[in-house]
Parts: structure tokens; sequence; C-alpha cells
């Protein structure tokens, strides 16, 4: 093995496994401990070495709340040259496997670039094969060759590999993260085009197809073990079949690239990689983002009217939106104890109440409450009697809420509801598309029955 500092800053070249193995580990060893000193001496504060699997390099993506301006500025600029050495090692270990060169973008993206680490530590270096038939059978004879029987067993596969790492993660770790949600379809989508295509060459659609169904049988799977409900597996499928698809084209891309066909080196990545992104996640701690939800409608009413109904409203009929009807909780009538700050609002929904201390009692303007207790989030659509997964209690959770009344000319009034949430699922993007609508879909069920009682009452007086 011959290391040579050249191949950190040349675009030329390929390297092989051992080099690229010990220069990742060099850079990465040199990295943290150069983050570490700065952050200690310049800033005073502890830096993890499980930061580097949340993100690439610190400073590249969005800053931690913890990082003051300057410190994700220095970061940054000490990022870029390990950035580059990185993105150069990448792309030449896929040349000297002769991997599709379009690979190294996941060296940038959280979790996928640990599959990536993997992948490339261990796929064979293709020259030292040139000699060697192009007949796939003799990389994988235990393979089926069939078209029926290898696409059974890649969605077999697939699936089994899905409802492990589901229960691992969910069960045993207790993590709806990355890992999870992205980091398991791709590599089902992955293992199952390197399966079908294993023996004999395979087109495009049909690795795509192989993907799709075996993330459709997944699901349909962890409902029939009552791990998981239709609601949430309606809510990830979208994301899932995506990154699957994604997966899938990777691995057909790296069977279209050589002739010599999937080895058990390249199988075993999926199955290695899925409990290091699972255990990078689970070291290290993540700050759950604070996340704000508004909804203001307008009531032809005085503040004083409306406010009575704000702070307890009678009960609410039955909901006729689809959303509600699926199993989402919602709301169904207020009461008050007390009166003024230190009051107890109890909000009742379908699946419990939350229960809400009054902090700011500024009567008839705004009603402004902490959440002291959380009801499940919804009720879940299964074919037993009840389940109940563990991202029912403590994923989605409401912090606080308020009530903002503001008078508009005419005797009437801007009722706004606000609620500030968070959840501790991730992608929080991906998540948070739900998540907002389905509370949007709260207020405003709440917003029209205020505004109904408080023109109502304005009539009768």
């Amino acid at each position: 093995m011959n290391l040579r500092l050249s191949e950190l800053w040349r675009w030329q070249g390929k390297v092989s496994r051992s080099p690229f193995v010990v220069w990742a580990t060099l850079l990465f060893a040199l990295k943290y401990n150069l983050d570490r000193l700065l952050v200690l001496l310049l800033f005073h504060r502890q830096w993890s070495v499980f930061s580097y699997f949340e993100q690439p390099f610190p400073g590249i993506q969005n800053p931690s709340p913890a990082q003051s301006p300057m410190e994700f500025v220095m970061l940054l600029a000490v990022s870029l040259p390990f950035l580059w050495a990185g993105i150069l090692l990448c792309l030449k270990r896929l040349r000297s496997a002769r991997l599709p060169l379009w690979l190294t973008m996941l060296f940038v993206v959280p979790i996928l670039k640990w599959f990536l680490f993997v992948a490339l530590a261990l796929a064979p270096d293709r020259d030292a094969e040139a000699g060697s038939s192009d007949k796939p059978t003799q990389n994988a004879p235990w393979l089926p060759k069939s078209v029926l029987g290898s696409a059974v067993l890649a969605v077999g596969a697939s699936v089994l590999l899905a409802v492990i790492a589901t229960v691992l993660g969910t069960t045993i770790l207790r993590d709806y993260g990355w890992g999870l949600f992205a980091g398991v379809p791709f590599c089902m989508g992955f293992l199952g085009s390197l399966i079908h295509g294993a023996r004999e060459a395979r087109g495009l659609k049909e690795s795509i197809l192989v993907a799709l169904a075996a993330v459709a049988i997944a699901g349909t799977a962890l409902l029939l073990l009552a791990f998981e409900g239709v609601v949430c597996l309606i809510m990830a499928a979208p994301l899932a079949l995506v990154l699957a698809v994604i997966g899938a084209v990777a691995g057909h891309a790296i069977l279209s690239t050589s002739r010599t066909h999937a080895s058990s080196q390249l199988l075993c990545v999926p199955v290695l990689a899925v409990p290091l992104m699972f255990a990078s996640e689970t070291l290290l701690p993540r700050p759950t983002p604070l996340l704000k939800v508004i909804t203001s409608i307008e009531v032809n009413a005085p503040p004083e009217e409306v406010w009575k109904q704000v702070v307890a409203f009678a009960q609410l009929p039955p909901p006729n939106e689809v959303l509600f009807k699926l199993g989402i909780a919602y709301p169904i009538r207020a009461e008050i104890r007390g009166h003024g700050p230190g009051a107890v609002r109890n909000c009742v929904f379908s699946t419990g109440p939350f229960v809400e201390p009054i902090e700011v009692w500024d009567e008839p303007r705004l009603l402004r409450f902490s959440v002291a207790s959380n009801p499940a989030p919804l009720q879940e659509w299964t074919f037993y009697h009840q389940i109940h997964p563990p991202h029912l209690n403590g994923y989605l959770v409401s912090d606080h809420g308020q009530f903002l009344l503001s008078p508009l000319p005419g005797n009437r009034t801007c009722l706004e509801g606000t609620t500030w949430y968070r959840h501790k699922m991730w992608p929080v993007s991906y998540w948070e598309l739900w998540s907002k609508q389905i509370i949007h879909a709260i207020h405003c069920r709440v917003l029209r029955h205020v505004k109904d009682l408080a023109e109502r009452h304005k009539i009768a007086d």
C-alpha cells in the first residue's frame, strides 16, 4: 500500500480499497481533533465526535442552535479543505471500482454518506478483475437466474431487512430518524436491485418495480404484524417510495457499469449500513426544533364576545373532514377551571385532553397557555382492536399556544390561533409538511366553532 499526498488534491487517478480506508480514517481523526481544539479554545464549548454522523462536516449544513455566527464561519472555513479531499477520494475510489461517478454526491447527504463509505470500502478494484470472465454467475451462483425467482428473492430479502430494521429502530432503540425513514428505504431499493440483477442483466424498469413492490409488501407486513397502522404508513409512503427508487437506480447503475455483476461483498453493504446508520443516530443527541403554526379567521362580533368562546367552548359537532375521519385526533370541547393566570384549561380531543395551564390572561386580547399533558396525536387504523406504536407518545407534542384577538372596524374581530410544537421524527422538513397541515386543520375546526358561537350570541344579544 502506497499513500501519496497528491491523492488528496488531484482529480486524476484511482484509489484502491486499502489507501481509501486509511486516508478516510486519518482525515476523520485530524478533522475531529482540529474542530475539537478550535471550539474548545475559541468558544469554550465541547465538540462531540458523534456530530459527524449527523452532517458531513460542521458548518457545511445549517448551524446548530448552540453555534454562534463566528463559530459557524470558522468551522465552515476549516471544513472546506477536508470536503475537497473527501470528494476526491470518493471520486477516485468509484473510478477504481468502475462504479458511476455521480454516486459521489452521496458524500454530502446525511446518513447516505455512511452507506457510500461502507460500499467503497468493500467494492473490489475492477482493474484486478480485468482478465476474469464476464459471466455474472461466477460471482453469485447461489442466486436464482430466472426473472421470477430473482424478483421473489430480491423482494423477500428487502422486506426482511425493512421489518428487522423497523423493529430494531422503533421498538428497541425508539428512534424515528433519518436511518429509518431515509436509510432503510434506500437500502431496500439498493439490495433488491443487486439481487435481481446478480445472475442476469435486468432493465432499470424491472429494478424499480422490485423496489416498489418491496416497499408495498414491507408496509403490509408491518400492518399485519401490528407494528404500525394505516395512517402512519400512508404518511411515510411517499418518502419511502422515492428513496427506494433512488436506491434501485444506484444499484442498477453499479451493475450496468461493470459486466462483473454483484459480488457477495456488495450484497453485504445494505446489511452493514443499516446498523451503522442507527448507531450514529442513537449515540448523537439531536435538539428537537420548535415549530409554529398560525391560523386566523375574521369574526363578525366584538372581541369581548369572542373572548367568552375562546376561554371555553361547548361541544363541537362530529367532524366532516376526511383527515379526522382517518383517525387524526380532533378537538371536541374546551373547559376551564379558575380565572386569570394559573387557571387550567382542558381542551378535550378525541384521544384525550390537552392540559393547558394559563400563563397570560389579557382579557379580551390575549390568552396564552403552556401544555402540561398531550394525548396521542391519532388513533391508528388497524386490523386489531388497538395498537400503540412508540411514536404515539412523545414524538409529536404541543409546547404552548395562544389565542390573539385584534379588533377590526365594524365591531369585528381578527381571531388568531398559534401552536408551538415539537416532533422527534426526521427528516424534520418532510414530517413538518404533515404536522403543519394537521395542526392547521385543528385550528380551523376550533376557530370556525368559536366564530359560529360568538356570532350567534351577538345576534341573540
